[in-house]
């Protein structure tokens, strides 16, 4: 018996507006929804049971997203002529999706995967900066190795022709180039682009190819003052009426990094309990941070708080930004150009170690470095805050007593002008 096909025209699909399945044959279906949207399926049975097959949402000519009556009726006879070869049409689609998706996955190449790994982290990073460096880092010295190939095809022997270059010459930056490319593999195979293991690990992979990094290259410490000389450049520094002596002198007696005192603001800052909590976006270790004020540190907060703009307590030039990183080096390097600002947390942990009798774990607190045995870790749960206070306390005062004894603070010298 011959299929009863065609029976819609394209004005009465155009028209129907009642809730319902309308038939053009041979298992074509207009649906319309309660919401009156328009979509063709295709219906029909398999051992008894019927299944249904969407073909795609109506659509009333070529421009628009969709498909037609006449389109419509081509995808139901692809459809009768997959069945006829014993081929179910929804599994068949299934299939070619299954294709496409394997397809997509071996066109995935290193660099896709390295955009998308930054772009997916982008937002859980401390700055701008920090993405930025990732993507010029891997575009220098990955890409015109590795990042036109199919992630999937990324082995060991290309990932050390990426490494081998600069492991020698630039181990620092070797080191990160490996530690992204490991991340963004890691990415890949958790997405399914790749399998197996990740070739650019270290431990008990290239760490039996490639020579550690301080067996190619020792340590640079940061030049950093002696304690013994501190007091002095302190104490000078007291007599210089500028932003960037005063953001000077905080950090010293601190002994946080120059980006967390530039970078301060007063809405972090509890001037009469003596407390300043750095938040954990703008520390190094991703943990907040309590630092204990002394009263010189609270003294030189009240001499620059006039002076406050935009919330910050060290403002720079420009609106909305705070004392450039510039300024206090060009303070720092006119009277000490072979010294680091970042030297003065090595002078503060010379002077716990050489001239004190507290703890290590005290010191390392106070710096806010991160306890790296984990045993010991797990222990020290708290941040012995008050603890801190007493060596902050000691420190300032090594910072005020020059050589002859006499004790020197900021209340003692000068007031900042505008």
């Amino acid at each position: 018996m011959a299929r009863q096909i065609d029976k819609l025209t394209a004005a009465k699909v155009r028209q129907e507006n009642k809730p319902g399945w309308y038939a053009d044959g041979a298992g074509l279906y207009l649906q319309v929804s309660p919401t009156l949207s328009k979509s063709w399926v295709y219906r029909y049975q398999v051992g008894g049971k019927e299944r249904r097959h969407g073909l795609g949402r109506y659509s009333e000519n070529d421009t628009q997203r969709g498909l037609t009556l006449n389109k419509a009726r081509k995808a139901a006879k692809a459809c009768r002529d997959l069945r006829d070869n014993g081929t179910d049409p929804i599994d068949h689609k299934r299939q070619q999706e299954a294709l496409k998706a394997l397809a997509d996955v071996k066109g995935m190449t290193f660099k896709d995967c390295a955009d998308k790994y930054i772009e997916s982290h982008r937002r859980g990073w401390k700055s701008h900066k920090h993405a930025q460096q990732w993507e010029n880092t891997l575009a220098t010295y990955a890409m015109p190795t590795i990042g036109a190939l199919s992630v999937k095809d990324v082995d060991v022997g290309l990932v050390l022709q990426v490494l081998e270059a600069i492991w020698h010459e630039k181990p620092e930056t070797a080191t990160r180039v490996r530690q992204r490319v490991e991340s963004v593999l890691d990415w890949a195979t958790a997405r399914g682009y790749r399998k197996g293991e990740n070739p650019a690990r270290w431990k008990g992979h290239l760490d039996k190819l490639l020579p550690k990094r301080s067996k190619v290259q020792k340590v640079k410490h940061h030049k950093a003052m002696p304690y013994m000389d501190v007091s002095e450049y302190y104490i000078d520094l007291l007599t210089h009426e500028t932003m960037a002596a005063r953001a000077l002198s905080f950090i010293i007696l601190t002994g946080v990094r120059s980006s967390e005192a530039r970078e301060a603001a007063w809405c972090e800052i509890d001037l009469e309990a003596g407390v300043w909590v750095i938040p954990a976006e703008r520390m190094k270790s991703g943990r907040s941070h309590r630092v204990p004020l002394t009263d010189e540190a609270v003294s030189i907060l009240e001499k620059v708080q006039p002076f406050s703009q935009d919330g910050l307590v060290f403002p720079g030039m420009k609106r909305n930004h705070s004392i450039s990183a510039a300024a206090l080096r060009k303070h720092f390097k006119d009277q000490h150009p072979t010294l680091t600002i970042h030297g003065f947390r090595s002078s503060f942990r010379d002077w716990c170690a050489e001239m004190t009798n507290y703890p290590r774990e005290l010191a390392e607190s106070a710096l806010a470095h991160t306890v790296r045995d984990k045993t010991e870790a797990a222990y020290q749960r708290g941040d012995m805050f008050e603890r801190r206070r007493k060596l902050m306390e000691s420190w300032a005062m090594h910072c005020m007593t020059p050589s002859k004894g006499e004790l020197v603070g900021i209340n003692h010298l000068s007031h900042i002008g505008a």
